[in-house]
């Protein structure tokens, strides 16, 4: 009796894992596809073909693309915050770790941002990504950013926000075709400009602190 309900709790937890094994390469296949397609062309037979499972599988466990792109941005959350580390005070390690991040996601970012207004399932993680970028934002620059008073803190850090964001990594890399270097020192020109103007020093580029 006692092996049998071992056998069984055996089998029980080797379903369990398969199929947790199962769920997991679903969402990596569909996040493989998310990085080099746009999100509305991808399809769930695509995704199923690529995981090695049927469509029904992947409709069982995720309903669809928006619980498949709910559950891969969760892993491409951790990846991202993986990345770019907590480089605090050093602006040269904060623009580095920045780049390392949007050189392998950031053209895959753009595209979901393109098509955010025709998607409602994508607002939620827009708005999570956003929320994501302006804390490691405050957290990186924390330093300097803690010797202004509360009003210029939030208008400093709006303007760091919108010189580290996405988009300006695209329009140095993929508008004006920068190369990755110069295109970071031109970051990290802007990221000391606008401390510059909120705190009325100089920036130290590698310290963070004003001289």
């Amino acid at each position: 009796m006692k092996l049998k309900r071992r056998t069984r709790r055996y089998s029980q937890l080797a379903r369990a894992q398969s199929t947790e094994a199962t769920g997991r390469h679903i969402v990596e296949a569909f996040l493989a596809r998310l990085m080099t397609q746009w999100f509305d062309q991808i399809t769930l037979d695509r995704v199923a073909q690529d995981a090695g499972v049927t469509v029904q599988t992947v409709v069982r466990r995720f309903g669809g693309k928006d619980g498949l792109l709910a559950e891969a941005v969760k892993i491409l959350a951790v990846q991202i915050r993986a990345q770019r580390g907590n480089p605090q005070g050093d602006i040269a390690g904060i623009v580095a770790s920045l780049f390392g991040d949007y050189e392998n996601t950031g053209d895959a970012v753009i595209r979901l941002l393109a098509l955010g207004p025709r998607h409602p399932a994508l607002q939620a993680v827009l708005e999570f990504g956003r929320a994501e970028h302006r804390g490691w934002v405050a957290t990186a620059l924390s330093q300097p950013l803690s010797r202004l008073d509360s009003a210029r803190r939030t208008r400093a850090l709006d303007a760091l926000v919108i010189v580290t964001d996405v988009y300006t990594w695209k329009l140095l890399r993929r508008d004006m075709a920068r190369s990755e270097t110069a295109a970071q020192a031109i970051m990290r020109s802007l990221i000391l400009a606008a401390l510059a103007e909120f705190s009325g020093a100089h920036i130290n580029s590698r310290s963070g602190d004003p001289s």
